[in-house]
């Protein structure tokens, strides 16, 4: 079967408007450039994901500490949501007009050099893809293509094949109101945003985990800590599967592997994330899966097809915004400059959840430092012992510092507690730039009394003796 006539050619051609919208700048001016878009320019992080995720977790913040103000001799209450204006601020004053602003931008004079097109993009012979603009179907073509199309919610097989109405991170945010009651499928980073953001607003909440625990990726110490004051605040059916969900007039019912039902109004679908691979029709252009993404060496260059190039949720298995950045900048220089490639940055990778409390790790957990063989000593700090820990009437905030004896390099942090992604930052300044940790606390000033004390006092409590 011979290739359909290809209407037009490119020099580049990017598949998706997440972080592969940031590929073409002015460097890129003299290039015939088109991006493919199916949905909403911006991708998940701008439109369901990191971004609309905060900004109603600061919300629920201000909710949780209003709520619970006592400890402080403060009588203060929450009285509920106005959710509509809620869900207006974040996404009809501020995500909505990101978005179609983004996509204007690319469409206007600004970037003459650009086209877009706005069909599913399916590839049917190297370097060439299916695609559409304006409904008319379109084959285009490039000398190279960047794949940057993101992923996607896993939606178990009982979920999909039930014929009810779940939720995923897509659309939870955005119901026309807030539900009186959520059962959230999942014990990942996603659920347990989700899991503060709405019972923090007074939502019922029922999470249904598959293991013996949520976040089970964490250190073992941070993560049991967790899990205990997760367990207090909201009601956790742990080693727990949906085998039947069911529809009754208003209500879900979920029926468990142990034979109990749960009913709520709501259920939110955060059993994982899978990479859109598997939807452009890969095989048609030779170009390589591995692990259910598309496959990449270092530079972020598909292993089995010539001129292809791949960045973020596609191929990366490190599902974060700030790691599709990364590789972004690396695949643009690598684009500009073919005779000096950069690798994709994948080295002292940080993540945050952004639950309560707080969560932020960089580095090797424990039992990952102890496989390693490292001679290694562990500090484990409690905000509580600090000044500023006072002031908040902290009591289960925690961070755990893992540093190597021998080089006194620091292997591992993790912080659990109010601003841990922020206080985590200049840990992972030391390990990128490989500061010795039997100095590091001593050769500095730490503002008093700040939060990060906290981080001062676990340096000084490691062990190099």
């Amino acid at each position: 079967m011979s290739t359909p006539a290809v209407d037009k050619h490119y020099d580049l051609v990017i598949i998706g408007t997440g972080s592969g919208n940031s590929l073409p700048d002015e460097r890129f001016d003299d290039m015939s450039i088109a991006i493919v878009e199916e949905g909403i320019f911006g991708g998940t992080c701008l439109n369901a994901g990191c971004i609309p995720t905060k900004m109603m977790v600061h919300a629920a913040d201000l909710a949780y500490d209003a709520a619970n103000s006592e400890k402080f001799g403060l009588d203060t209450t929450y009285n509920g949501v106005r959710w509509q204006d809620l869900t207006n601020r974040i996404f009809a004053q501020r995500i909505d007009l990101i978005a179609k602003g983004g996509e204007a931008y690319r469409r206007g004079p600004e970037t003459p050099n650009i086209e877009v097109y706005d069909g599913h993009a399916t590839f049917i012979a190297p370097r060439t893809i299916s695609t559409a603009q304006g409904g008319i179907p379109k084959i285009i073509s490039g000398d190279q293509i960047v794949v940057a199309a993101g992923s996607r919610a896993v939606i178990p097989e009982v979920i999909a094949e039930s014929g009810v109405r779940y939720r995923t991170n897509w659309d939870i945010m955005r119901l026309p109101e807030q539900p009186e009651s959520l059962i959230i499928y999942g014990g990942g980073y996603i659920a347990m945003e989700f899991a503060h953001v709405f019972a923090s607003l007074g939502t019922k909440i029922t999470i249904i985990a598959r293991s013996g625990q949520v976040l089970r990726h964490l250190d073992a110490e941070i993560g049991a800590a967790f899990n205990e004051i997760a367990s207090k605040r909201w009601d956790i059916r742990y080693n727990s599967t949906i085998s039947q969900l069911r529809q009754e007039d208003n209500s879900v019912v979920a029926t468990l592997s142990d034979g109990s039902e749960i009913r709520a109004s709501e259920i939110l679908v955060a059993t994982g994330r899978v990479s859109n691979a598997d939807q452009l029709n890969l095989e048609a252009a030779g170009i390589a899966m591995e692990h259910g993404r598309l496959a990449v060496d270092k530079y972020g260059r598909s292993i089995s097809a010539p001129g292809i190039w791949a960045l973020g949720d596609i191929s990366s298995p490190y599902l974060l915004k700030h790691v599709a950045n990364a590789e972004a900048r690396a695949v643009q220089h690598n684009l500009l400059y073919p005779e000096d490639l950069q690798e994709l940055p994948h080295e002292h990778i940080p993540a945050a959840v952004f639950t309560h409390p707080q969560i932020a790790t960089v580095g090797l957990t424990e039992k990952q430092a102890s496989d390693a063989g490292h001679n290694y000593t562990v500090k484990v700090q409690r905000f509580a012992d600090v000044a500023y820990g006072w002031a908040m009437e902290d009591q289960s905030g925690i961070i755990k510092l893992i540093a190597d004896k021998d080089s006194g390099l620091l292997l591992g942090a993790h912080i659990m507690g109010p601003q841990a992604s922020t206080l985590l930052q200049q840990l992972i300044t030391f390990m990128v730039y490989e500061i010795d940790m039997r100095t590091a606390a001593r050769k500095q000033y730490w503002i008093h009394p700040a939060l990060n004390e906290v981080v001062e006092n676990a340096l000084l409590g490691l062990d190099f003796s």
